[in-house]
């Protein structure tokens, strides 16, 4: 390995062992770092709801598992032998920033489809991979990082700031994504359910998008008031009483970000003619949604799904960012950080408090 290798520094990770079990901290020499691989410096890493869900039993996951998938990071060593670029063409220098996508499509595996590489066969997710003796460094809630040939990586800028930069690589790709399916925004009513980091990066980016109105759910008031900072016209805690009148305007396109089953039906009936429902955050197992097939047909609606992004989303993402950063709150959304050492502690604030993000500060 030529590019002056840090000589096997020793790194921290902290291992997730199930729910209910205390975490494992484990020291680490990082070896075994193959030549098409890179090896990153983590700096900061978020809790994404999926965290949390793993966390908390909700969400089937492997029981060895270094948690967080929403990283940014600096390049320490690549093979200098090879030009290594980004996913926009630009030449990587070590000491670079970058974030990475959550997923990696194995060399030789050709994806389904074009637009949906994140629905490879063998596909390795960052921070859900099992960990092994031999791989334990590909998650947020470590030192290092060592990324898997073919990962979508890209460069961005020191001015935005680490807790930001973070939440790229799922929640901002995610929505950028439903924005993707859900057609032209420009001059659109939209109808956003769920105040958490997808329902608000979702407000901003409908707003950027042209939108004509913007309408925020939630059933959390604490949430909402994030609304009006990012774009909404209005925002609306969730009715008790579906059945009765909704106290919002029909809308062209309706997200959904809670998974909720009567959200998502609630949704559906928000829709105007000709409207289409995106739905996003079901990414746990929940009941179903009970669906009137005749309003479907009557009303033209249409009712697309997402899981993950594309390369397309990530590119989208992180310019939308790095172009929007300053102008929209987006710092503080990560509403309480804790060092990798208190990681059990933040996970503990999260279900407890319910902030939008709680961010990891590597060293």
């Amino acid at each position: 390995m030529s590019n002056k290798f840090p000589q096997y520094p020793q790194g921290k990770a902290i291992l997730f062992k199930g729910p209910g079990k205390p975490f494992e901290v484990i020291n680490k020499d990082v070896t075994g770092i193959t030549l098409k691989e890179v090896l990153v410096k983590n700096l900061y890493t978020t809790l994404c709801g999926s965290d949390i869900h793993t966390y908390c039993g909700h969400r089937a996951e492997a029981e060895q598992v270094v948690l967080g998938h929403e990283i940014v990071g600096e390049v320490l060593w690549f093979d200098d032998e090879q030009e290594l670029k980004d996913l926009n063409g630009e030449l990587i220098q070590i000491g670079d920033r970058i974030v990475w996508s959550v997923f990696a499509v194995p060399e030789g595996v050709e994806a389904p489809r074009a637009d949906m590489p994140q629905k490879s066969e063998q596909l390795f997710k960052y921070g859900h991979a099992l960990a092994t003796e031999q791989d334990i460094f590909n998650g947020g809630m470590a030192d290092y990082c060592i990324l898997k040939p073919n990962t979508a990586f890209l460069k961005i800028s020191t001015d935005v700031p680490l807790k930001v930069a973070a939440t790229i690589s799922c929640a901002h790709s995610t929505v950028m994504g439903a924005l993707r399916i859900a057609g032209d925004i420009m001059a659109k009513k939209v109808l956003i359910v769920g105040a958490g980091l997808l329902g608000i990066s979702c407000v901003a980016m409908c707003r950027e998008a042209g939108a004509k109105w913007i309408g925020l759910v939630d059933n959390d008031l604490s949430r909402l008031h994030w609304g009006p900072k990012f774009g909404t016209d209005e925002t609306y805690l969730f009715p008790e009483n579906t059945n009765a009148a909704l106290p919002w305007p029909e809308a062209d396109i309706v997200f959904d970000m809670t998974g909720s089953p009567k959200a998502m039906k609630t949704g559906i009936d928000s829709l105007a003619l000709g409207g289409c429902a995106v739905w996003i955050g079901a990414v746990s197992p929940v009941d179903a949604v009970p669906v009137d097939a005749q309003k479907i047909v009557r009303k033209l609606l249409t009712i697309k799904g997402l899981h993950n992004y594309n390369y397309q989303d990530f590119t989208n993402a992180t310019a939308f960012i790095v172009k929007e950063h300053s102008k929209y709150p987006f710092s503080e959304l990560i509403e309480k950080e804790y060092p990798l050492d208190n990681v059990e502690e933040a996970f503990q604030f999260a279900i407890e408090n319910k902030p939008v993000r709680v961010g990891i500060q590597i060293n």
